[in-house]
């Protein structure tokens, strides 16, 4: 009673080759759009995040990922640094817990003021220029 006659129908033609990349091509699209929006750039910041951590030396401001700013006085061989806190205060850190380097100090072969090299003991004066986030969000240039 409620079941109907079936027709009989001719069958789709086999060759759906374009059929397919018309169904993936917004899959496709989509995934370019992540890698150029998301992907690319979190890898270059890593890459450029990776290169400031291992060009950090004595001397260099720096804040650690707890939100500690100090003065780094000692860079280990393997992945430790101590950083100067306050007056007579050092904390053994991680290299990869540094977040940011905000004064680098220049190296001693490049300094054309009239300067003295910092002795073994004493660390080199930081710039009181910040750069990068922190320096920009309270108005330092």
């Amino acid at each position: 009673m409620f079941v109907s006659t079936a027709y009989a129908q001719t069958a789709a033609p086999a060759g759906g080759g374009g059929d397919m990349l018309v169904q993936f091509l917004p899959l496709i699209l989509i995934f370019v759009v992540f890698y150029f929006l998301l992907i690319r750039p979190q890898q270059k910041k890593m890459k450029e995040h990776k290169a400031m951590l291992s060009a950090i030396r004595r001397g260099d401001r720096v804040v650690t990922g707890g939100g500690i700013i100090g003065v780094v006085t000692k860079v280990g061989t393997d992945d430790e640094i101590t950083v100067e806190i306050a007056e007579n205060v050092r904390v053994r850190c991680l290299r990869s817990t540094v977040n940011l380097v905000l004064a680098k100090t220049e190296p001693a072969g490049k300094s054309g003021g009239d300067a003295a090299p910092a002795t073994e003991g004493e660390a080199k004066p930081a710039d009181t220029t910040a750069a990068g986030g922190i320096g920009k969000l309270f108005g330092r240039k």
